[in-house]
C-alpha cells in the first residue's frame, strides 16, 4: 500500500508532536506546521516537511494547505491539531481574549477544512480529523469559554461528516481527556483574572485542581497518536473518539444527565408542538 500522506497543525509539541512521530514510524508521510515553520525536535525523518503558518491568518491558510498538497500531490488525512485553552470564570474574560481563542481553536479549523474540500472532493477519498477535547462535549467549571471554541468545533465536525460521506471522505472529532503533554503549561495555556471572590468556588476550585494534576494526568500521548491511526484505517471510522478513561467517565455522566432531562421534561416538549386538526377543532 502507498504510504498516507498526512497534513498536522501544529507540530510542534504535545498532541501534535506525538502523532506526527507515530506517523512516521510507521512509513507515512507528514507535512507538519508550525508557527515559525521550523521542525522539531526529536523527529529526523525525510519523509517529513514543515511549512510556518499563523493559525490566526486566513490567506496564509489557504496557500499552506495548497503548498502541503502540492509536495506530494495528494492529502490524505487533514489533521486539525493546533489550538489552546483559556481557563477561568466567563465572567472574567476580556473580549479579545475570547476573539482570539476562538480564531485559534475554531476559525483556524475551519479555514483549513475550507482549504482543504476541494482538493478531497477532487480526489473521491480523505479523512477529515479534528482534535476537540471531551471539554467540547462535557466542560467543567473554569472551562467554559474553551469548552464553547470545541463545542463549536464538534458541531461543525457532526455536519460535515454528512454532507461529505456521499463524496468518499471521512470526518472524526477527536475529544481527548487529560493527556501528560504540556498543555498545562504557558505554551499552550492561557487564564481569566480570577479577582472575583464569588467564582473561587466553582470555576477557582475547578481550574486550580486541573493545574495540580500537571505531569500527573492519567493520558499518554504516544497512545493517543496510535489510537488516532487506528481510527483513521478503519473500514468504518468513528465520527466521535473519545481518549482516556476520564472522557469516557465525563461523557457518560453528561448523556445521563442530559437523558434524566429529557425524561423529565418530555411532556413539556412535546405540548410545544402545534395542535393537531382534531385537536384544535375539539378545543374550539
Amino acid at each position: 500500500m502507498n504510504p498516507k500522506i498526512w497534513f498536522i497543525t501544529g507540530i510542534s509539541r504535545g498532541l501534535g508532536l506525538g502523532l506526527a512521530r507515530a506517523v512516521l514510524a510507521r512509513g507515512d508521510v507528514v507535512v507538519g506546521t508550525t508557527r515559525d515553520g521550523s521542525s522539531p525536535g526529536g523527529i529526523d525523518s525525510t519523509r517529513l516537511s514543515v511549512l510556518q503558518l499563523e493559525m490566526t491568518d486566513r490567506e496564509q491558510i489557504e496557500q499552506t494547505v495548497a503548498a502541503a498538497h502540492r509536495r506530494h500531490g495528494r492529502l490524505d488525512v487533514v489533521v486539525n491539531n493546533a489550538g489552546y485553552g483559556l481557563l477561568g470564570s466567563i465572567e472574567e474574560a476580556k473580549p479579545q481574549d475570547v476573539d482570539h481563542l476562538f480564531a485559534v481553536n475554531f476559525f483556524a479549523p475551519l479555514g483549513v477544512i475550507q482549504a482543504s474540500l476541494p482538493l478531497l472532493r477532487a480526489q473521491r477519498h480523505g479523512h477529515i480529523v479534528n482534535i476537540s477535547s471531551i471539554a467540547g462535549f462535557a466542560p467543567a467549571a473554569g472551562a467554559g469559554l474553551y469548552g464553547a471554541s470545541k463545542f463549536a468545533l464538534d458541531g461543525l465536525s457532526q455536519s460535515l461528516a454528512q454532507e461529505v460521506a456521499p463524496l468518499g471522505l471521512r470526518v472524526t472529532v477527536v475529544e481527548p481527556g487529560a493527556f501528560r503533554t504540556d498543555f498545562l503549561s504557558a505554551h499552550s495555556l492561557r487564564r481569566t483574572p480570577g479577582d472575583i471572590e464569588d467564582y473561587q468556588a466553582s470555576s477557582g476550585r475547578s481550574v486550580d485542581g486541573l493545574l495540580s494534576r500537571a505531569g500527573q494526568q492519567l493520558g499518554d500521548p504516544d497512545r493517543a497518536a496510535l489510537a488516532i491511526i487506528e481510527a483513521v484505517d478503519a473500514d468504518e471510522p468513528p465520527l466521535h473518539l473519545l481518549l482516556g478513561s476520564d472522557a469516557l467517565r465525563r461523557a457518560r455522566v453528561r448523556l445521563d444527565q442530559f437523558e434524566a432531562d429529557l425524561r423529565h421534561w418530555e411532556d413539556v416538549s412535546r405540548r410545544t408542538d402545534f395542535a393537531s386538526e382534531t385537536g384544535a377543532g375539539s378545543a374550539r
